[in-house]
């Protein structure tokens, strides 16, 4: 490119800063984006007006979240829509409990938790499990599916949501004040290949396994979209019935196919 003698633009660049963080950190509160930028807020809130009429960011209504538009992914837009994922993961879950009989959760990062957008529950012989339905809220820490999102995203995304688990005041978000564990467990978790839920958690957002306990235990494996986790799908049983290890053994592979099956069926796109 030819080298001109002028100076540049600093509000374009400061805006280009804003939507470079957001494409990595996925969304982020104006908070996040005043401590990642140091920018003031009046001047972010500024700045996020401006991107969104032009259609560069969005702001998720659930949760007040900015997220960069389509039209800044490097990617296809249909692989960065829920309901695509959904309308992709649906049959590939639904065989996946007729070949494991237990029932499975499609879950998504939100802000500071994971989210329920799909589940075969329905399907599985065992559809008696009480699972969380559409729309539930699953801890980021404690959950296999959380602990599964959070090992295998960016680092950048990763610091991102530990910043704002820190910052949360519910009581299930502890661990985000112990940064050895988290370390531990991200390094566990990759390790292993999969998340598995923690000893104390028993599927009550904040309460502990001893006051709150759904009986079940879980396992989760990624979902990928090119080098970027964009969901999480676990199996769920009974923990009376089997223990982890005679889960993996028995279903894991099943669970990392469905995994890999929805991948390639979102890169297709």
């Amino acid at each position: 490119m030819r080298e001109y003698k002028v100076k540049t633009i600093r509000a374009l660049d400061r805006g280009l800063e804003v939507l470079d963080f957001l494409h990595k950190a996925r969304s982020a509160s104006l908070h996040d984006l005043h401590l990642a930028t140091g920018l003031p807020k009046a001047t972010l809130t500024r700045m996020v007006v401006t991107l969104e009429k032009r259609n560069l960011l969005w702001q998720r209504v659930e949760d007040g979240a900015y997220m960069a538009s389509h039209t800044f992914q490097p990617r296809p837009s249909q692989m960065n829509d829920e309901n695509f994922l959904v309308e992709t993961a649906s049959p590939v879950m639904e065989r996946l409990c007729k070949k494991v009989n237990w029932p499975s959760i499609l879950a998504v990062p939100r802000l500071d938790y994971m989210e329920v957008i799909e589940t075969n529950r329905p399907k599985s012989y065992f559809s008696h499990i009480p699972i969380g339905p559409i729309g539930f809220r699953i801890n980021m820490l404690r959950s296999a599916s959380g602990r599964t999102y959070l090992a295998f995203c960016s680092e950048s995304e990763r610091a991102a949501v530990l910043q704002r688990l820190v910052a949360s005041e519910d009581p299930g978000n502890y661990l985000a004040h112990r940064p050895s564990m988290i370390k531990k467990l991200i390094a566990e978790t990759q390790k292993l290949g999969y998340g598995v839920r923690a000893t104390d958690f028993g599927g009550h957002f904040d309460k502990t396994r001893r006051e709150s306990d759904d009986g079940r235990d879980s396992i989760a494996v990624p979902i990928w979209a090119g080098t970027e986790v964009v969901a999480a799908i676990n199996l769920t049983w009974m923990h009376k019935a089997a223990t982890v290890e005679q889960i993996v053994k028995s279903h894991l592979a099943s669970v990392k196919e469905a995994s890999q099956e929805i991948t390639e069926k979102l890169m297709a796109q």
